[in-house]
């Protein structure tokens, strides 16, 4: 039995890969706890990442080759069923059975996207050609975006920002996504018309207000500003919705070959089940809580337990690698005393 103090991360997506990584290397036995079959999370879902449009792919491959080459235990296809604080640290029960023992804990359980069947007012789920970012990325990522679809409409904020589906936070990345998967169908759509309906266009990151000023000049991306209110759909299947252009103060009437409903963020059902197992408090929208958000942001409210990435808060990509270094070097002060 090594002597190394170890930590067991939960959650092997972006977040979890890159602090078990860093873990190991600061010379701590590390293993990764992770529900699916593979290692990459929500990324594995992704085709070109924004802005300079590498692909996901590169980036998984990368991240599960550098946690092989740090040595990190890796447990797929399980995850925790209990979770218990001994004098030393914690046990950690998996629903193969198998017991691990922890000096601290990591939780990097990620995101979901909003589930767009609760906003009726769409039809996703009822309307065959609404569809949402999630969906389309998977489509652009296999190549299979039908060439007769001529005019595409994008609706920002579906499921952020609403009071009405509880989530009154910005989750961050949809106005950056709708600008990406646009200009990818221009790309693989050249004469189709593309509308981004959008409540206030949020260009936080790097390179984003240049992308969305490429969108507009090079690829004739048209941007409305305003919320689809309704959507219906005809005889021959298209989408027929109604808009308010709030900045001409007209409304507006279009049929649209398919409807993009740009998903945000929410918990994930690992980061509710693993935050009650460990008794971490989690904010009102069901994000975990962490510490000071200056200077201890990836703490909890239990010793020994940190968390990082999205199942704190909606992050980029960049943004979510980032903070898993940094969760990591406060996992090692901790345990260094």
């Amino acid at each position: 039995m090594s002597d190394k103090k170890h930590i067991v991360v939960i959650g092997g997506g972006p977040a979890g890969c890159v602090a078990a990584e860093r873990l190991s290397r600061l010379g701590f036995r590390v293993s990764i706890v992770e529900k699916e079959c593979e290692l990459g999370g929500n990324l594995n879902n992704w085709d070109r990442l924004f802005p300079d449009g590498k692909r996901a792919s590169e980036m998984v491959t990368k991240l599960v080759n550098d946690v092989k080459m740090a040595d990190v235990a890796v447990w797929t296809d399980v995850e925790p069923i209990e979770a218990k604080r001994v004098e030393n640290g914690f046990t950690i029960l998996l629903s193969d059975k198998s017991l691990l023992f922890a000096d601290a804990v990591m939780l990097t359980t990620g995101f979901a996207p909003f589930n767009a069947i609760r906003k009726e007012e769409y039809g996703y789920g009822i309307y065959r050609n609404v569809t949402t970012s999630v969906e389309l990325e998977n489509m652009i990522q296999a190549h299979i975006v039908p060439d007769t679809v001529s005019r595409v409409g994008m609706v920002h904020c579906v499921g952020s920002r609403d009071e009405k589906c509880g989530n009154m936070y910005c989750s961050k990345v949809c106005c950056i996504t709708a600008v990406k998967q646009a200009i990818e169908l221009k790309q693989m759509l050249p004469n189709a018309e593309i509308f981004c309906f959008y409540m206030d266009m949020r260009m936080f990151g790097p390179g984003y207000e240049e992308l969305y000023r490429e969108a507009q000049e090079r690829y004739g991306i048209k941007f409305v500003r305003g919320r689809v209110s309704e959507a219906s759909e005809d005889s021959e299947g298209r989408v027929a919705i109604k808009v308010e252009d709030t900045l001409v103060g007209r409304p507006m009437r279009m049929k649209l070959d398919r409807l993009v409903l740009m998903v945000g963020m929410e918990p994930s059902a690992g980061t509710r089940s693993v935050a009650e197992l460990l008794g971490v408090k989690t904010k009102v929208n069901g994000f975990i809580q962490g510490g000071d958000p200056h200077i201890a942001a990836n703490q909890t409210n239990v010793p020994g337990v940190f968390v990082a990435g999205t199942a704190t808060a909606p992050m980029n990509s960049t943004d979510t690698l980032n903070d898993a270094c940094a969760a990591a070097f406060q996992v090692a002060n901790y345990l260094n005393g």
